[in-house]
């Protein structure tokens, strides 16, 4: 869902933004209502009208077009998961959801008819504070073509281990690190984020995450994974390195 924080900056008056954020929380549990009253039991042979684009049962998952964007989808648990603050994340038979929601970036190609290279794609969970749904999602979307740019730009110096980024996006400081993993095969960047946000004694629910698609110095495709979190003046929604409009598909190749 869009960064609330967004929305409240195009508020033109506090009162607005008040009475904006109240409509959106005003239904905090939509995204699961859609996946457990719709798309799991018409999945399931039920007769009801199916809602999402894609409903894996064993594999715990269900991806759903967004209301906002041109191709923006999210992969959404078929358990209940609040967020990213939810212990049941790192536990250790719980799928992992970004290899899936990866794997998922089919959905992107095919609303846009474009492939779109590595590079230009990413995945998003924001913060608890930074999010309107009580029901873990993961933002499957193009990358904003400036966050893009930057990436290419100083991705060379990101290494395995977090460091913050030498540039600030979207007016944050990012930390930042490499994975060579090309699929999320062996890897859950939910598992890369508990030690480091432990070990600045934060929790996981003020943390947000944004896996963008990479390739790597040696020309191998891998991906950088960056966070941030809640501090004053910043909700850390990393939604907002994204762009809902997908305006690096134009310079990507068509789809037959």
């Amino acid at each position: 869902m869009r960064n609330l924080h967004k929305l409240c900056l195009l508020a033109v008056t506090t009162a607005f933004c008040t009475t904006l954020s109240t409509a959106r929380a005003a239904h905090p549990n939509a995204l699961w209502e859609i996946v457990h009253d719709y798309c799991e039991p018409a999945a399931e042979g039920a007769p009801v009208k199916q809602k999402c684009a894609d409903v894996n049962l064993a594999g715990g998952y269900a991806v759903l077009k967004d209301i906002v964007g041109v191709a923006q989808y999210l992969l959404i648990p078929t358990e209940r998961v609040s967020g990213i603050e939810s212990p049941l994340i790192l536990e250790p038979q719980t799928p992992n959801y970004w290899r899936d929601a990866w794997q998922a970036r089919r959905y992107v190609d095919d609303k846009l008819r474009r492939s779109l290279p590595r590079d230009q794609v990413s995945l998003a969970i924001n913060s608890a504070s930074g999010r309107t749904q009580n029901q873990l999602h993961i933002h499957i979307d193009c990358l904003a073509s400036d966050v893009a740019q930057t990436l290419r730009e100083v991705g060379p110096g990101i290494g395995r281990e977090w460091a913050p980024l030498p540039v600030r996006l979207r007016g944050h400081r990012y930390d930042a690190m490499r994975i060579d993993d090309a699929d999320l095969t062996h890897t859950d960047p939910f598992a890369l984020l508990a030690p480091y946000a432990a070990r600045r004694g934060q929790t996981m629910g003020d943390q947000t995450l944004l896996l963008a698609g990479a390739w790597l110095p040696d020309g191998k495709p891998g991906f950088f994974l960056l966070n941030d979190h809640v501090q004053p003046g910043d909700w850390a929604s990393s939604e907002e390195l994204q762009d809902h409009t997908c305006a690096l598909a134009d310079r990507s190749i068509e789809k037959p």
